[in-house]
């Protein structure tokens, strides 16, 4: 082993406590466990039954400034916070994503946190879990595959045939279909595919696509079903799916999966995904793993069902949202919690010094090659012009009326002269702390100032609030973001977008809040503007509808709903030993 070992590393040689210890030490039985192996399971979510009456913890959201390429720690602080919250004594909990293997190959190589601050089994966390994402994937091609069937019969029977089949013609426009086929995999190639080619016998040709699973409305559907238990979340799940557009009819009617007669299917092919998996961060807290639905596309946060587990069992539930807090924290608050009715005590926004550093003006960062000089170096003035995004960042959370901590998360290279900057920047914008820790090389003793900090905010008084009503029209909710916390100056709608949002609302979906589907590499709609840009136009290229999950997306410039592979995949530095270890995730 080196030195400085890898993750993988630190997670084999980590001691791992039975999962029904891990459950024990917050109340959960044996009995409210369906395992898979000594260290992960579900928790059946009739323990709410006999939990539902608990007092509720403490609900901390963890986001981040606009981040590089990189990443900036956000999960790795995530579960530093828990450990550090568990150092000071305090039962605490967190709440993440289920990775999706597309990314996990290609470029992240894992999602479990890094250094000392994981949640373990690493490679049980990245590779398969409990098959949640697997039983989405069948569930979804279903779907896919209902499609065309359907497309394929009405083309060869009479109204008089389809009667007699107990069939009302749907009359599928093709031309007018949002729903490909999904994969857990990176692959560009399947990004544009026709399928029906062969013959009369093998189905009619059209083009369709791809995306990869964790886009699937049915995977941001699992996030957000809520209940007090597995039958309440089974019919909330059940009315979801039921209520998916897959598309329209030739007489511009929205066709959903009860059209389809598949509802009843993919529900139960998704019954079983209802219940949390439940793991074990490195110093033994309890972990829930659930739902992974994409932070770009979609909401980008882990489900209410394992969160309402989570805060009837613990004091402190520290969950985590996707990407900055333009994207996943606001999802996170006028979505998922518009949702569940939870309040969050506290927002902690995750900052470092090299992404400070980019928003700057610093040199390109970009994954797998070596950082400039510019960022293991100080460099204050650099530091100085890249600290607009925080403030930023520090003013939407203001906007929501909550708390903030600011957790520098530290890298070996950032001077003090660098992280003190920060701190008197976030303290002056409003943060009620800015605390930099180290969880990643001391696990829970390098996040105690931090979780010291988290539990002061948490007490102090908030004045939560949305930032629109779900009354307004969808270009109101749509200009409200774009202006309240990308900074735009306006929001233009091409020709498309204007005539889906006109469907939209005819149809009656115009109540629905608004999950933007944008770049996470800047605060506005493009890639190349760092810091905190304003008095920009953002442009609306396609507005889509997820009836089911109960949100409007439009589309900022072009959203990539299936990833493709680099030309040195992450993949190439997985392999496994000669004792069955898994190598290579990082």
């Amino acid at each position: 082993m080196s030195s400085v070992p890898t993750d993988s590393e630190i997670a084999r040689h980590a001691k791992l406590m039975p999962i029904e210890d891990v459950a024990a030490t917050i109340g959960l039985l044996p009995d409210d466990l369906i395992p898979f192996g000594k260290t992960k399971a579900k928790v059946h979510l009739d323990v709410l039954k006999r939990i539902g009456s608990n007092p509720r913890g403490k609900y901390v959201d963890v986001t981040a400034i606009t981040p590089t390429p990189l990443g900036e720690g956000k999960t790795t602080t995530t579960i530093g916070l828990v450990q550090g919250l568990g150092r000071l004594g305090l039962k605490s909990i967190a709440c993440v994503r289920q990775p999706s293997m597309g990314p996990t190959f290609g470029i992240k190589g894992g999602a479990a946190g890094g250094g000392y601050s994981q949640i373990v089994p690493m490679d049980e966390f990245n590779l398969h879990m409990t098959g949640d994402i697997h039983a989405i994937t069948v569930a979804h091609n279903l779907v896919a595959a209902a499609i065309d069937a359907r497309w394929y019969h009405e083309t060869r029977m009479s109204d008089d045939g389809l009667q007699k089949a107990g069939l009302a013609r749907l009359g599928i426009d093709v031309f007018d279909l949002q729903w490909n086929r999904v994969l857990d995999i990176n692959d560009r190639a399947l990004r544009n595919v026709i399928v029906g080619l062969g013959g009369r016998d093998e189905g009619r040709p059209r083009e369709t696509g791809f995306d990869i699973t964790v886009a699937s409305e049915l995977m941001a559907i699992l996030a957000l079903v809520d209940g007090a238990d597995f039958a309440s979340a089974l019919r909330n799940l059940r009315e979801r799916v039921g209520r998916v557009v897959f598309g329209n009819s030739k007489a511009d009617k929205p066709l959903t999966l009860e059209d389809l007669s598949v509802a009843g299917a993919v529900t139960v092919l998704m019954k079983d995904t209802l219940h949390p998996n439940l793991m074990q961060t490195l110093e033994g807290q309890p972990a829930f793993v659930h739902a992974g639905p994409f932070a770009n596309i979609a909401h980008g946060n882990s489900s209410i069902l394992a969160d309402r587990v989570a805060l009837h069992s613990g004091e402190y539930v520290v969950t985590e949202s996707g990407f900055g807090a333009d994207m996943g924290m606001e999802k996170f608050l006028d979505i998922k919690c518009r949702t569940s009715g939870l309040r969050p005590d506290c927002v902690v926004l995750v900052a470092t010094v090299r992404a400070l550093k980019t928003h700057g003006g610093g040199p390109r960062v970009v994954l797998g090659r070596p950082l400039d000089k510019a960022y293991t170096e100080e460099n204050l003035s650099l530091l100085q012009a890249g600290l607009p995004n925080l403030l930023a960042h520090i003013k939407t959370v203001k906007r929501f009326g909550l708390p903030v901590v600011v957790a520098v998360n530290s890298f070996p290279t950032d001077t003090w002269a660098e992280t003190n900057a920060i701190r008197e920047a976030a303290l002056e914008a409003g943060a009620s702390a800015a605390v930099p820790a180290d969880h990643w090389a001391n696990g829970g003793d390098g996040a105690r100032d931090l979780a010291e900090a988290v539990v002061a905010a948490c007490e102090e008084p908030s004045d939560f609030s949305y930032l629109y009503p779900l009354n307004m029209g969808i270009r109101q909710k749509i200009e409200i973001i774009a202006r309240d916390v990308y900074g735009a100056g306006g929001v233009e709608y091409s020709p498309l977008a204007e005539s889906q949002i006109e469907g939209f609302e005819r149809a009656g979906f115009g109540y629905l809040p608004i999950c933007m589907a944008k770049t996470h590499l800047s605060i506005s709609h493009d890639p190349g503007l760092k810091g905190a840009p304003s008095g920009f136009i953002v442009p609306v290229r396609e507005v889509r509808a997820s009836v089911g999950a109960g949100f409007i997306y439009p589309l900022l410039g072009e959203m990539r709903t299936m990833p493709g592979l680099g030309s040195t995949p992450a993949y190439q530095r997985v392999d496994i030993d000669e004792a069955g270890n898994v190598t290579g995730l990082f």
